[in-house]
């Protein structure tokens, strides 16, 4: 049955083609998935400063312990925003295990040199120079107060020497500095240039006492690692710290990479799982369909004698071939594409430019093979009904079109269309991320609902369709809608992927402009103030001090950005945070509080917290909100206030005392200043900016703006998952289109034999499609509008969505154009064969 198999590849050119194209496209978007997944869980960053240190004892990860199930405890990790803390007791512990030479605890410093204020500067203590190893090429190591010393990056960019002076601003102020000696290193350097100042100014530098960023640990002479490195993780165990040896060395050093390890594994896996669906619907259709086009030669198999067994070989001989080929294709291509995402991603800071794609070994051949098992599933239940008739039933079966469907298909979809009801009522009642979860589902419902009571759907549409058809199309429409109501079920799949483009783009796309909006109106409605001092590395708070003495100025506050850690289903979830100086917030920001009062924001014990984060963690004015800040510390704060405008300002507010010592630089981003009417302070702010180093004043619509300009950057990645996801499920479509279409040649060619013209077969085509792309747009629109109403109103209070008339253009001019010219040109190539000879021809 292979060899048979080999030859109906050969002899059926066109569904093949078709099943080859949708297979294909699937493990291209799979494997790139895949592969990113792969490439994260294998990407452990690049170590640098810490090449010297045979393991770093570091803070990046919090695990949070579940609830007590079954008499067990689970456990989820979840990787730090900020930079996690390390005891600098521990140093000393680390220090007396045998074996270890030196334990080194590194301090991370926020710089900006004046001389070179384009390059990026972090500052350390002398003692940490010996992780890499850094070497004094010239001069001498920094030995008092106000001397550094400089690598020679730094040196180069800034023309500096020893003995010159300098002015960098570090701890939110801008310091005069003498230059001790130039360093160097014969190893790796890290991504940013590097300061060194003496151990007692880095301690009194760092944001956090009592704490170190890491500490690095240098062997002694024939000691064993292996050993060192376990007596060092039981001496860690307990301090919510984790010990990186080998390869790890990277991901405590940089925390971008540890992010983006997180990053990658998560965002490849949840846009996997939605391509794997799309996927299964696709190759489901598109196979299911290729198998019943050509019932009529299973049944002349049958008829000669071929049992149900070797039919369902030839079957799925033929889809296994296929999906080989397809593999063949779809991997390299897959890789190709991964490595255009790669480079995307690095160019928009989404991951650092050492994350490399080197996955593919255990993703390729996943995917070619849950592809494969998707195809032959599919090909294997559409042959069944061919296979299970007897021989003499089996041409006459082959003739006729067959029943709409069984019991189970019609109360499974029922089902599933109760349950997608049901989500709508629990959208409506929920908020925030608890909202969007059943969202989503309830879009998911919706469409394979559709899928089961397809058959049905068709149906009733073709018979509520007739009078229209005839009254516009004459006998054309009269055919068109015979045709539809006796191939009810054969238009499945092109329903079904008609549904699935309209209902998934519409949703999904528009849902990403609706958040982007409520991000910007939300910021610029509630932002008060009319100027923004900007600090590239950093202000503190003595900037909105200086800002407040300003003659004109009637209130500034000082803001940091920063994310949270909110327990969300027994893990914990990061969510964007804002710290404030609350001295005349209200002058300068309106968060539109809907309960309690902002300016109970004080101290290190209040919060306040958006509306939609409220109705996910069921918090309210006057609970104790228990979260994690940035860097992993456990807080109990009292919520004082809930506001609605948590897209613009984030879902959680704290106090700036609340975060000091819990954020890598310590500073605030940037100052926000109201002044009176009329009164003219930029120049006074102009001579503030002046002060820090690298710093900007600015008008707040400018700010707003550049607001705009990070969330397109940030919203790319949900854009590109829309667009390929959208694209496959367009292709699916115009590609079941055509199939159906070319296997009509000899029913186009007997109504031309019993005196139809061209013209009104053409016509009845078209009235076909025009009637089914109805069908498929009214349900595709409705269902976009019902999930994103529920989701928009859930998460952002608003009814009626945002949506830009151009993108409806383009989702639904598309798809009917799509459709049409998939039907037009393949019907327009049929109707060239003459009748008699079309009379024999399959495809």
């Amino acid at each position: 049955m292979l060899g048979l198999a080999a030859q109906m590849l050969r002899y059926r050119k066109g569904t093949f083609i078709a099943t080859f194209i949708a297979l294909a496209a699937g493990v291209v978007i799979l494997t790139v998935c895949g592969v990113l997944v792969e490439s994260g869980l294998r990407y452990n960053g690049e170590t640098q400063r810490y090449g010297a240190a045979f393991a770093v004892v570091a803070k990046h990860e919090l695990t949070v312990r579940g609830p007590e199930r079954f008499g067990e405890r689970e456990t989820s990790t979840v990787t730090l925003p900020e930079r996690g803390g390390v005891p600098e007791s521990l140093v000393g512990k680390v220090a007396a295990v045998p074996g270890v030479a030196r334990a080194v605890g590194d301090r991370t410093i926020s710089v900006a040199a004046a001389v070179a204020p384009k390059v990026p500067v972090t500052g350390h203590g002398w003692g940490s120079a010996a992780l890499t190893p850094y070497e004094v090429v010239a001069g001498t190591a920094p030995r008092v107060e106000g001397e550094i010393a400089v690598d020679q990056r730094l040196a180069a960019a800034g023309k500096l020497r020893p003995g010159s002076t300098t002015t960098i601003l570090t701890d939110g102020a801008a310091q005069r500095v003498r230059v001790s000696g130039i360093v160097g290193t014969s190893g790796a350097r890290g991504p940013q240039a590097v300061v060194f100042f003496t151990d007692v100014q880095a301690a009194r530098l760092h944001p956090r006492p009592g704490l170190v960023d890491a500490i690095g640990v240098l062997p002694a002479k024939g000691a064993d690692r292996a050993a060192v490195t376990a007596a060092v993780k039981r001496i860690a165990d307990g301090t919510g710290t984790k010990v990186y040896a080998g390869d790890e060395r990277g991901l405590a050093e940089q925390p971008e990479a540890a992010a983006a390890k997180s990053f990658t594994v998560e965002a490849g896996g949840a846009f996997g799982g939605y391509a794997a669906l799309i996927t299964s619907f696709v190759v489901a259709a598109t196979v299911g369909l290729s198998v019943r086009h050509r019932r009529r030669d299973f049944a002349l198999l049958r008829a000669v004698a071929a049992t149900p067994g070797q039919v369902r070989m030839l079957v799925l001989g033929e889809v296994g071939m296929l999906s080989l080929l397809a593999a063949v294709v779809g991997v390299p291509l897959g890789l190709l594409a991964g490595l255009w995402v790669r480079a995307e991603l690095v160019t928009r800071g989404f991951v650092p430019e050492t994350f490399t794609m080197n996955g593919g070994i255990l993703a390729a051949p996943a995917v070619a093979g849950a592809v494969a098992a998707v195809a032959l599933l599919s090909g294997w239940i559409a042959a069944r009904r061919t296979t299970r008739i007897r021989p003499t039933e089996a041409l006459g079966e082959a003739s006729v079109e067959p029943t709409l469907g069984g019991k189970v298909r019609i109360v499974s979809g029922v089902a599933l269309l109760g349950v997608a009801f049901a989500l709508i009522a629990l959208t409506g009642s929920t908020g925030g991320q608890t909202a969007m979860g059943s969202a989503v589902g309830m879009l998911c419902t919706f469409v394979l609902a559709i899928a089961l009571l397809a058959p049905w759907i068709n149906r009733a549409a073709a018979v509520a369709l007739a009078p229209v058809l005839r009254t516009v199309f004459g006998d054309s429409g009269y055919l068109a809608a015979a045709n539809l109501r006796a191939n009810a079920r054969g238009m499945v799949a092109v329903l079904t992927a008609l549904v699935l483009s309209v209902g998934f783009g519409g949703t999904i796309w528009f849902l990403q402009d609706n958040l982007e909006r409520q991000t910007v109106i939300q910021s610029k409605e509630g932002t008060i103030a009319q100027y923004a001092l900007v600090g590239g590395a950093g202000l503190p708070a003595a900037a909105a001090a200086q800002a407040r003495q300003i003659p004109g100025v009637l209130a500034a506050t000082g803001v940091r950005r920063t994310s949270v850690l909110v327990p969300f289903m027994d893990e914990a979830m990061a969510v964007v945070a804002q710290g404030i100086d609350p001295q005349g917030a209200s002058k300068t920001m309106n968060l539109k509080v809907t309960s309690g009062n902002l300016d109970d924001l004080r101290g290190r014990d209040t919060v306040a917290i958006s509306s939609s984060q409220a109705d996910t963690s069921g918090w309210k004015v006057g609970s104790t909100a228990k979260l994690w800040l940035g860097d992993g510390t456990p807080v109990a704060l009292k919520v004082v206030a809930v506001y609605s405008r948590g897209f613009g300002f984030g879902d959680v507010t704290l106090a700036n005392e609340t975060l000091a010592g819990h954020t890598a630089t310590g500073l605030d981003d940037h100052v926000l200043i109201h002044s009176a009417p009329g009164a003219d302070v930029g120049p006074a702010l102009a001579k503030l900016a002046g002060a820090y180093p690298a710093s900007t004043v600015t008008g707040t619509d400018q700010f707003t703006g550049e607001l705009a300009k990070d969330l397109a950057i940030s919203s790319w990645l949900n854009r590109l998952l829309v667009a390929v996801l959208v694209g496959y499920a367009v292709l699916a479509a115009a590609n079941t289109l055509i199939m159906a279409a070319l296997a009509r040649s000899r029913e186009l060619s007997l109504l031309r034999l019993v005196g139809v013209t061209r013209r009104q077969v053409r016509w009845m085509a078209n009235s076909e499609q025009a009637a089914l792309l109805g069908v498929a747009l009214t349900i595709g629109v409705a269902v976009a509008a019902v999930t994103l109403s529920a989701i928009v109103n859930a998460v952002a209070g608003q009814p009626v969505p945002y949506v830009p008339a151009l993108g409806l253009v383009v989702i639904i001019g598309g798809t009917a154009a799509l459709a049409l010219v998939s039907t037009i040109i393949p019907i327009g190539w049929l109707l060239r064969t003459p009748p008699v000879e079309g009379m024999g021809i399959r495809e």
